[in-house]
This record gives structure tokens, C-alpha cells and sequence, in this order.
């Protein structure tokens, strides 16, 4: 299935890459000054490896909380853009100030000078990068336009990798800087300042809405800590999915092997093919990063892009790695000394690792966190890509303290003009086959990645028909009751409570008292986060979340007697409270009969005060009414002194008055939400739903089995899922129940995230209690 491809302008490509050359020419300026650090400073390799490593531990440690923030900003300006300008300015200046080192001042001051600014250095580019990385997974939802868009940004990014090696000629040209010391002072103002600029243009000219009207959690410093279990969780649910997993790792084994390496080059090239002559290497050392990066540039990148439409991103991925293998073992062969020429022929092969790696992965995260929407009802770019910049990040920290092991472990001193015995050799056998593990290991994890183009498009259409047309996900149609009767829906009716005057804290205080005097009945969401129907259920999480709800409610009612479920009625008995027991009823007739005996059993044995046989079987159209009616006689017959009833929409009784006849008590679901009804309407919408059924039920008792408003996912016409809305809702039906001594239970205890799956993004937002069982308001 195809989705309609979503262009997106060059400007705004070319946008987004100018943001990515001040990411790259950061890390890639910070890299060749970090040389200074041991050759002209006199950093001994310990220090090199604790510079590397804490501070961007700390920069992984920030991303996930910046993902958290950068998610949930309401603003005129969106979520990302304010940020990325902040980021930008917290950089540049950090990064200027950070290079402001003197040889005079000693190594120790210098050392701790340099390590304090790199922490200010990193919280800027987390700043910056979390949302700067979101808002390129967010500029379009076509497979293959993702790549596009990568592409674009990771071709002016490697001008970053092209520029950045040129330093090392400058720092070390006398003529310029009397020393190199004296260069990284003056080249780091220059840096900063024009990465600075860069840096800013994302978020100048990307174009974002406004999300000053969406339902996000709120953000504080009392939130935002509350929020760092949720961040955890996210973290754990995002890496739970497989193919994103994958990703990470393989990105983890390809880049953090190559870092740990990369700034070997220098002193190969230098005390290998020139016998630790600095002078003698000249631009040597530069060409290595430059050139490669120009095989990136213009050979790599449009080459990777090609392979990846004709091939696929997977296969792309594999081949690019495969052929930087070739391109690592023929580094070996060619660093040959006197003819530093000859490795200039490895360097394509060379740069397919790392020239392919983003613009792949990248496209490839953003087709995943599509999958993760199909899951879970979220978007989350903001957290996906600091999960995935974290490993990143985290793998360059540990690459980093690595490099200084290597160096000390091989026995390089770099303040020797000749090294020990074996010293350079031990690089030379770490450079080439650091890399080729690395790589080698991350083809056999890609090797089953499976969000293919065409499984990437089916996803991408469920997505796109739940946001356009949400109603669709769900069996209730909308207006049914105006079709029905004649409803003045102008007509305020009477209200004990004007909701509209109440500000939110006191809707708030309105809500938590009318929780506290007691429901009638709640309805119970048993199902965990990644669970889903079919899945066995523990005693203990029944037994839980049973113990949370208690104290609000007399009844409780559950839908299956099956798979753990039977376990609710027990334990609800054991609290004190009436329970109202459904039998699942579907299209598998065996499946069927399995719950059927379940009921009886529990119905017998006295855990069941109302037995429900079936839950909108005809309006799922799964059975005939015929049928229907069979399953309830042959319970009605093996529990005569209970009542038995069926649950359906309410509008349903009026067309089947053989269900009315054989039920003992009629059990309707009201949902003024899902008709797409306006919350200032709604309470009149639920009275005239539950006067329709009054007025076919025979005198019967007319129970409301379900009502409830969601406090967050897509509107139904006039229905607004919010937080507002759904205490409002809560509130005024539950005081109307009350009033007029209608039976009602509440829908729901807890969301449940299965329910994406069948309603859409507003299927999981019904519970009073959050999926974690946190008190949602």
C-alpha cells in the first residue's frame, strides 16, 4: 500500500543541513584541536581519556531529559525551534571560552579549566541537538524523502569533515601562530561564532505550528523531575521496539569503533610514514580527514542514496559496510612509509562506513518511531532521537576513554620524538581492526532488520487514516442519537455545577471530590503496557490494580472470564465489592464456549452479582441475533437466581426487543464522545441517550455499563479529548447519576495501549488512572 509522497522544499532541506554542518564541524573542530591537548599541552593520556569520556556521559544523560522537554513544549513557535536557538548561542560561547588555554598555566589548571567548560559545552549542544535531530524526522512522512532529506543535510554536513583537517595545517604553520597553542585560541573564536550562526538557521527558517492548543504534559521544574520515571520508561518502551534496537546498536559498533581510532591517523601518518616528523608530514595528516570526506561528500553520499531506493535502506546499509571493510584492510596495506600517496586509494572504500551511517540510520529512525505511533499512539521524535543520540554519544565517551588505554596499553608516549618498540605498530593493528569488528558485528545485527519499504508505507497509511479519519477506527457512528429523536442540543439544561466558570485548579479540587464520594461502578482495565487481549493475566497485577480502585467504587465490572480475568471477580469479592462479570463474546464459537463455562463456574461458586454474556456483539456484527440469544439461555438456564444481561450500544435495544425480553436488567453504553458530541452538550446528550433506552425497556432496570470522555488523542466532529474536558465530563455525569439514581459505571480504571490498535491514539486515553496506574489528574 502507497502513500502519497510528501516533497518537501529545497529550502527547507538546504535549512536543515546548515544546522547539520555546525553539528558536525563542532565535534569534527573539537576532535583536530583535541590533538593540542597531548602534543602541545602536554596532556598525559589519562587526562585525554576523562576528557572525552565525563562529560559526554553527561551530554547522553541530558539528551533523554531534553527528548522529555523538547516533546512536550507548548508554544506558538512549536516544539523545537526555541530551543535550537538556545542551544546554538549556549555552544558558540562555550566553545570559544573552552579553548582559551595557556601552556604557562600549567597541565592541572588546565585540565580542570578545560573540563568544567566542556560540560557547559555539551548541555548547549544537547540544548540544541535533541530538537534540531526532531524536527528532521518530523519534515516528512514518505519512506523515501526522508532519505532525500538526510541525504541533503549529511552532504553539507561533511563539508564539516572536509574543512575541519585544513586546521591541523593552520595550527602548525609558524607563519600564522607561533604555536598551535596560540592557534586553537584564535581558530576557536572564528568557530564559534560562524557555528553559532549555522547552527541557528533550523530554527529561523524551518517551519513549524503552533502547539500551544495541544494536550502535553505539563512542563516545570517539579514536572520535569516528577517526569524522569516516565523518561526511564520511555526509554525502555522505545528500545523494547527490535527494529529500533537494532539501529542503535549497529550505529554504537560502527561509529564508536571508528572513534576510538580516528584520531590515530595524525600519529600514524606522522610516526609511521614520517618517523615522527611533524614538519615532514605537512598536510599529510589533513589530507586523510579531507580527502576523505570529499569521497563522502560527492561520491558516498549519492551513491548510498541510490543504492538505498533501488535496494533498500537494509541492504544499502550492509554493502556500505561491507565495502569499508575492504577499505580498513586496505589501510593496513597501503600506510606505506615514504609513499604516504598510496593511501589515498583506500580512502572511498574508507569512507562508506561512516559516510553512509547517518544518512541510512537516520531515515531509518524516523521510519521507526512511524512504528512506534502504529504501537503505542505517540509521537515521539524528540525521544526517539535522543535515545538514539544518547547511544551515540555515550559509545563516543566510552570510544574516548578507550583511545587513551589503546595509546598507554601500546606504549605511545606522544611527547617522544621516537616511540617505543611496537608503539606504532600497536596503533596501526588497533586503527584497522577496531573498525572491521565493529562493522562486521553491526552487518550480523542489521542482517533481519524488517521495517522494508513496503511495510514502512502500510504503517505510514493505518497512521494517516487514524489522523484523517479517526471515527473510522471505532463501530460507534457519530449523530446517531440526532437520528434518532429530536434533539435541542441549544438547550443548556439544567447543570447543578457551571463547569465553564470553574478554572482548572478548582475543576481539579470538583474532580477529586466527587471521586472521594464514590462510584456506582467503574469498569476494570486489567491489561499492562506491551500486554494485549489473549495474553495471560497475573493474580498479582489484577490483585494491584484492584487495590487502587477499591476505595472509589462499590462495583466493578470486568469483560472476560478467561486468560487471568476470572481472577478479577475473586479479588473483587475479597474487597467488598458487587462484581458485574462479562463473558467475552466473538466470532470463535470455541473460544465462546470457554467462557460461557467460565461464567457459570464463577457464577456458582459466588463471585458474580451480575452476569454479562457478550459486550456489542451485534453491533461488531460477530454474531447473529439468533445466536446471541442461545449463549444467553444456556447461562440464564445454569444460573436462574442471577441476573443475566448483554451490553450494547444503547441505540441497539430499540432494534432487537427479543434481547429486551430475555435480559434482566438492560445494560447500555453511552458515549456522547464518541458521537461527536460538544462537551457543553454532553450531559443533555447522555440523558437523552439513557431516556431512549428507558422508553423500550419494559419496565426493566436501565443500567449504564459505560460513559466516559478521553483526556487526550484526535476529536470526533465537536468531541475534544483534554484533560479539562474529560474531569468536566466526569464530573457532571457522575453528579447527574447520582441525582437521579441511575446506575452507571465508569469507563475506564486505567488506559491500556492495546486499545491504539482498534480506536486510534484516542482508544488509550479513557482511564482515570494512567497506564503506569499514576492518578492521571
Amino acid at each position: 500500500m502507497n502513500t502519497a509522497t510528501e516533497k518537501v522544499p529545497f529550502g527547507q532541506k538546504v535549512a536543515f543541513g546548515v544546522g547539520m554542518l555546525a553539528n558536525q564541524m563542532f565535534p569534527a573542530v573539537l576532535g583536530i584541536f583535541m590533538v593540542v591537548l597531548v602534543q602541545d599541552l602536554g596532556f598525559p593520556g589519562w587526562m585525554w581519556g576523562v576528557i572525552y569520556f565525563f562529560p559526554r556521559i553527561f551530554d547522553s544523560i541530558t539528551d533523554p531529559i531534553m527528548g522529555f522537554i523538547s516533546d512536550n513544549t507548548k508554544s506558538r513557535w512549536g516544539r523545537r525551534r526555541q530551543y535550537v536557538m538556545l542551544g546554538a548561542i549556549i555552544m558558540g560561547i562555550s566553545f570559544v571560552v573552552m579553548w582559551q588555554l595557556y601552556r604557562v598555566n600549567g597541565v592541572d589548571y588546565n585540565f580542570m579549566y578545560f573540563i568544567l567548560w566542556s560540560f557547559v559545552f555539551y548541555l548547549g549542544l544537547t540544548i540544541f541537538s535533541v530538537p534540531y535531530v526532531a524536527m528532521g524526522y518530523e519534515m516528512s512522512n514518505d519512506f523515501h524523502e526522508r532519505t532525500n532529506i538526510m541525504a541533503v543535510a549529511q552532504w553539507i554536513g561533511q563539508w564539516a569533515w572536509v574543512i575541519a583537517p585544513w586546521f591541523w595545517v593552520i595550527m602548525y604553520d609558524q607563519e600564522m601562530f607561533e604555536s598551535a597553542e596560540v592557534a586553537t585560541r584564535s581558530l576557536a573564536l572564528w568557530v564559534g561564532v560562524i557555528c553559532m550562526i549555522f547552527a541557528m538557521i533550523p530554527g529561523i527558517f524551518i517551519k513549524s505550528k503552533s502547539t500551544l492548543n495541544e494536550d502535553y504534559s505539563p512542563l516545570s521544574l517539579k514536572t520535569i523531575g516528577g517526569s524522569l520515571k516516565e523518561i526511564l520508561y520511555g526509554f525502555k518502551e522505545a528500545f523494547a521496539l527490535k527494529a529500533f534496537r537494532k539501529l542503535c546498536i549497529a550505529t554504537f559498533l560502527v561509529f564508536n569503533a571508528f572513534n576510538t581510532i580516528a584520531a590515530f591517523s595524525f600519529f600514524i601518518i606522522v610516526y609511521h610514514l614520517f618517523s615522527g616528523d611533524a614538519g615532514a608530514a605537512g598536510v599529510w595528516p589533513t589530507l586523510f580527514g579531507s580527502l576523505g570526506a570529499l569521497s563522502t561528500t560527492f561520491m558516498v553520499i549519492p551513491i548510498v542514496t541510490r543504492m538505498s531506493k533501488k535496494l533498500g535502506k537494509k541492504r544499502a546499509f550492509i554493502y556500505s559496510q561491507g565495502i569499508s571493510v575492504i577499505g580498513y584492510l586496505m589501510l593496513w596495506f597501503l600506510f606505506i612509509p615514504g609513499k604516504p600517496y598510496m593511501y589515498i586509494f583506500a580512502l572511498p572504500f574508507f569512507s562508506f562506513g561512516i559516510g553512509s551511517l547517518f544518512v541510512l540510520m537516520m531515515s531509518m529512525t524516523a521510519d521507526v518511531i512511524d512504528l512506534d505511533e502504529l504501537n503505542t499512539g505517540k509521537r515521539r521524535e524528540g525521544t526517539f532521537g535522543a535515545i538514539y543520540w544518547w547511544m551515540v554519544k555515550f559509545g563516543f565517551a566510552i570510544a574516548g576513554g578507550l583511545s587513551g588505554v589503546i595509546m598507554s596499553s601500546v606504549g605511545f608516549d606522544s611527547g617522544a620524538e621516537v616511540q617505543p618498540e611496537g608503539a606504532v605498530t600497536g596503533l596501526r593493528l588497533f586503527f584497522s581492526g577496531v573498525p572491521i569488528l565493529g562493522t562486521l558485528i553491526a552487518m550480523w545485527v542489521m542482517r533481519n532488520y524488517d521495517v522494508t519499504e513496503e511495510k514502512a508505507n502500510e504503517i505510514r497509511a493505518v497512521l494517516d487514516k487514524r489522523k484523517n479519519d479517526a471515527i473510522s477506527n471505532s463501530p460507534y457512528p457519530t449523530d446517531k442519537l440526532i437520528s434518532l429523536i429530536d434533539v435541542n442540543l441549544s438547550d443548556d439544561s439544567e447543570q447543578e455545577i457551571d463547569l465553564n466558570m470553574n478554572t482548572e485548579d478548582e475543576i481539579k479540587k470538583l474532580f477529586h471530590k466527587t471521586l472521594k464520594k464514590g462510584l456506582h461502578g467503574l469498569c476494570f482495565s486489567p491489561y499492562l503496557e506491551n500486554q494485549n487481549i489473549g495474553d495471560q493475566l497475573s493474580e498479582e497485577q489484577i490483585r494491584r490494580r484492584i487495590d487502587i480502585i477499591a476505595p472509589y467504587t462499590e462495583w466493578i465490572r470486568s469483560f472476560s472470564c478467561t486468560d487471568g480475568n476470572e481472577q478479577t471477580p475473586k479479588i473483587a469479592k475479597e474487597k467488598g465489592l458487587k462484581t458485574m462479570v462479562g463473558a467475552w463474546i466473538g466470532k470463535d464459537k470455541n473460544q465462546n464456549l470457554k467462557e460461557i463455562k467460565a461464567l457459570i463456574d464463577l457464577a456458582k461458586k459466588g463471585y458474580v452479582d451480575v452476569a454479562v454474556v457478550g459486550n456489542e456483539v451485534l453491533m461488531r456484527n460477530d454474531l447473529s441475533e439468533q445466536e446471541l440469544l442461545g449463549y444467553i439461555r444456556k447461562v440464564k438456564k445454569s444460573i436462574p437466581n442471577i441476573d443475566v444481561a448483554y451490553v450494547d450500544a444503547y441505540y441497539q435495544f430499540s432494534s432487537y426487543p427479543d434481547l429486551v425480553d430475555i435480559c434482566d436488567v438492560i445494560l447500555v453504553n453511552c458515549y456522547p464522545f464518541w458521537e461527536g458530541c460538544n462537551i457543553t452538550q454532553s450531559q443533555l446528550y447522555l440523558k437523552q441517550m439513557h431516556t431512549l433506552v428507558n422508553e423500550v425497556a419494559k419496565g426493566k432496570p436501565v443500567i449504564i455499563s459505560e460513559t466516559g470522555w478521553p483526556n487526550k488523542g484526535r476529536k470526533i466532529k465537536g468531541a475534544e479529548p483534554s484533560q479539562n474536558n474529560a474531569m468536566k465530563y466526569f464530573i457532571e455525569s457522575i453528579n447527574w447519576a447520582k441525582k437521579e439514581n441511575v446506575k452507571m459505571f465508569y469507563f475506564s480504571s486505567f488506559d491500556e495501549s492495546w486499545k491504539v490498535h482498534h480506536e486510534g491514539d484516542v482508544g488509550e486515553r479513557w482511564g482515570i488512572w494512567d497506564k503506569n496506574e499514576k492518578f492521571k489528574y
